[in-house]
């Protein structure tokens, strides 16, 4: 399990050093309105990926199989978005799947660099 926990705090920390580079890029070369809603979009991720890392640790001790609860998020979310003239579907959106960024690039990383060993 230790390796479990090592693995869910470098997608976590990864995920929080993308969010915030996209954030600061987005701030630059867009508006203020439209960063906000991207980190919005990430926060709501990273909420949804620490619920998924809960899931992933009670499977075989608590849970057969992993539930689908977590996705009411991210349709909340939209659904909020849709109804509020503030937000903005599309930024958020791609924040919320800031995390899969991060874990396709973790994944890579672990791939391709040479092993400390």
């Amino acid at each position: 399990m230790a390796e479990f926990y090592q693995l869910q705090q470098n997608l976590l920390i990864t995920t929080l050093v993308m969010a915030g580079v996209i954030f600061v890029s987005v701030w630059v070369f867009y508006t203020v309105a439209i960063a906000l809603n991207y980190l919005l979009g990430a926060c709501v991720g990273v909420v949804y990926l620490r619920m998924l890392a809960k899931n992933v640790e009670q499977l075989g001790r608590q849970r057969q199989k992993l539930g689908s609860a977590r996705l009411a998020l991210l349709i909340a979310l939209i659904l909020v978005a849709s109804q509020w003239n503030q937000l903005q579907i599309m930024p958020i959106f791609l924040g919320f799947l800031t995390y899969k960024v991060a874990l396709i690039t973790y994944v890579l990383w672990t791939s391709f660099a040479p092993s400390l060993d």
